[in-house]
């Protein structure tokens, strides 16, 4: 996994000691709009189209930014919090709503993420776990390496007695195209520690996720 896909974290001085944010900065080349642009207009030509057509003059640059929204995660502060009350039971976050780009075809898949992890010393604000996803979302994709860099993501900056994410998402490269099963969801799973190691901790995971597994 490279700097460029996972992003760099920087410490945070916490005003009270307690709070800690880490600085989640992503790094990414920025998109090069002209050059996407010029890329847009080449294909149109390349499928028949009139790139001078009043409908579609202005297609390469909407097409261009579309895609630089798409593949652009935003910073942001990873923010926990002691464990003051030795909280051991599993936190969820369930329906994160995910979107990508499959990096075979360019096409979009989406769906949902369930985020869990066991708090060891420290907690994490909630709206961080559907941070992380949006982080490693927003690039060309698989759905097996996206489910497992938020797993590892959560371990390295959190370091829980154990992490658990399950992606759940409809696939338009396959949907739309090919055998064009459309409804049809693939399934993705990335453990860690005790959800990973223990049988009772990872059959409870699975069961509030909504996932039937032994």
């Amino acid at each position: 996994m490279t700097s460029a896909q996972t992003g760099t974290s920087l410490p945070g001085l916490p005003a009270d000691g307690r709070r800690r944010s880490l600085r989640v900065i992503p790094r990414r080349e920025a998109v090069d709009l002209p050059a996407a642009e010029r890329a847009v207009t080449a294909l149109l030509v390349a499928l028949g189209k009139d790139p001078t057509d009043e409908h579609l003059s202005g297609t390469p640059d909407r097409v261009a930014r579309a895609y630089a929204d798409l593949l652009t995660p935003r910073a942001f502060d990873l923010t926990t919090f002691p464990n003051d009350e030795g909280y051991d039971e599993l936190v969820l976050a369930r329906d994160i709503p995910v979107q990508s780009l499959c990096e075979h075809h360019l096409l979009p898949f989406h769906g949902v993420a369930h985020v869990g992890y066991l708090p060891g010393d420290r907690i994490l604000g909630l709206s961080k776990l559907a941070r992380i996803v949006e982080q490693f979302s927003r690039d060309l994709q698989v759905q097996e390496r996206l489910t497992q860099q938020v797993a590892d993501r959560l371990q390295q900056d959190l370091t829980p007695k154990g992490v658990g994410v399950v992606i759940e998402a409809e696939h338009l490269c396959m949907s739309l195209r090919g055998v064009r099963a459309t409804g049809s969801r693939t399934v993705t799973s990335a453990l860690h520690g005790a959800l990973r190691e223990d049988a009772r901790s990872r059959q409870e995971f699975f069961a509030l996720t909504g996932i039937s597994r032994a």
